[in-house]
């Protein structure tokens, strides 16, 4: 990477009464370099700024240039935050997994929709998984070096044929010998085996599982964690694909062949090790494990015991809240996936307990993507569409903010809350987490 690829690092944001706002810094402002080191990212970033006395070389957004320098404790944060984390561009995929969401995405929507991202410093940053194909030695020594753990990596397949079969790349075969190095830097990955019926599973998905186990061993385990998730198919999907979707037999086969090994791993090893995503249950229409099971939920973000967590996010939240009643009576639409309507029924039965308040909580499948279950954050501004419209949708939808883009009201399609309100003629609202549906419904 030549430095003169490095973007300077456009700021979008000054925090309120931090070193930033007493310095003069505005948004638009850029940093080239930080003590004469133009930062390739933020890892870059917030390294440079560890030390006590820094030289910042600045442009404003008017292009001038700049220099500052500044003197703070070596722990202080100076309270910026930028367009991107990655300075010199993202680093993209060379794999050709005929699951990639990505792949099965209909064209002409938003350019970021299609970039197929396979960085690791993303991975460190915010969970996003890798497949470790396309690190140069370089690369590697960076990770040693800054001790970037730990990564989130996808697996799919320990056995070097099936591995280069699913990633269509002939260096996806190297996944041991990755994770070796991972042991031997006591360095930590979160694995993520996708499941595609006669591809990886059965005896391949033991063998992986297997692999993986060896991992989770010692005071630092290579792998910390696995999450094991079942393929998902779009209608968009590449007509020549060898793909087939996960029935409620597979995932009742899946789900046996896991318990297994984790009682196993549970005896020798102290802990699970390897995890189920909720969709495995649902799908097969099996009851999801309890609370109990998932440890510290080292793999929420795969939705593995995101569900158990939700609903006791909720209670917890509900009964400190002690509501009996509403002073204005109040009626809401809480749209969810269709995937999670019996796991989530003892939400709307509890809201409805409450005097005045009425919740009538819809789950649709996704007609876009052509799927007959679907879970919450794939649902999309033209499935609450046609989901919706005619409906009494009494004071407006209670929408799950994991439908739309990070910081954005954007679906998945595109539409946006704006958009699809408009033509419901409704308020829509989005919510995260239980505490902010509790208050929302209750006008709190």
């Amino acid at each position: 990477m030549s430095v003169s690829s490095i973007r300077p690092a456009r700021i979008t944001n000054v925090l309120p009464d931090s070193i930033a706002a007493e310095v003069g810094f505005e948004p638009g402002d850029a940093i080239v370099s930080i003590n004469g080191t133009r930062p390739r990212d933020l890892i870059d970033y917030q390294f440079l700024c560890a030390d006590e006395i820094l030289e910042l070389e600045v442009i404003d957004g008017k292009g001038k240039t700049h220099h500052v320098e500044l003197e703070k404790d070596y722990d202080d944060d100076l309270g910026l935050e930028f367009e991107t984390a990655l300075f010199d561009g993202l680093i993209q995929c060379n794999n050709r997994c005929p699951f990639c969401f990505i792949d099965q995405q209909p064209p002409g929507k938003r350019e970021t929709l299609y970039l197929k991202d396979d960085d690791y410093r993303l991975s460190f940053l915010y969970g996003s998984y890798l497949t470790l194909t396309n690190l140069s030695q370089k690369e590697w020594d960076r990770i040693a070096q800054m001790r970037l753990s730990p990564l989130y990596v996808s697996v799919h397949a320990t056995e070097p044929e099936v591995r280069n079969h699913l990633l269509k790349n002939n260096r996806a075969g190297q996944i041991l010998d990755q994770l070796k190095w991972f042991r031997e830097n006591r360095l930590q990955i979160h694995a993520q085996v996708v499941v595609c019926p006669g591809i990886n599973d059965g005896a391949h998905l033991e063998r992986t599982i297997l692999d993986l186990a060896e991992f989770h061993k010692g005071e630092i385990p290579a792998v910390a964690s696995v999450a094991v998730v079942p393929v998902g198919l779009t209608r968009f999907r590449p007509p020549d694909d060898e793909l087939v979707p996960v029935t409620p037999e597979k995932a009742r086969e899946v789900i046996r062949q896991v318990q297994d090994l984790q009682d196993k791993f549970l005896h020798q090893l102290g802990s699970t090790c390897v995890w189920l995503a909720d969709e495995w249950f649902l799908i097969a229409r099996r009851e999801l494990p309890p609370e109990s099971h998932y440890e510290d939920y080292p793999q929420i973000g795969n939705g593995v015991g995101s569900i158990r967590k939700f609903l006791r996010e909720f209670e917890t939240t509900f009964e400190a809240m002690k509501i009996e009643r509403l002073s204005t009576p109040r009626r809401w639409t809480w749209i969810v996936g269709n995937a999670v309507e019996v796991a989530f029924q003892p939400i709307i039965d509890k809201l409805n307990e409450v005097e005045g308040l009425t919740v009538e909580m819809v789950a649709l499948a996704s007609d876009y993507w052509g799927q007959e279950i679907t879970v919450t954050g794939l649902l999309t501004g033209e499935d609450l569409i046609a989901g919706l419209k005619g409906r009494d949708l009494g004071d407006g939808v209670l929408l799950p903010s994991l439908m739309l883009k990070a910081g954005d009201t954007r679906f998945l399609d595109d539409r946006t809350v704006a958009e699809v309100a408009e033509i419901l003629q409704t308020k829509i609202i989005p919510v995260t987490g239980a505490e902010e549906l509790i208050a929302i419904a209750c006008g709190n």
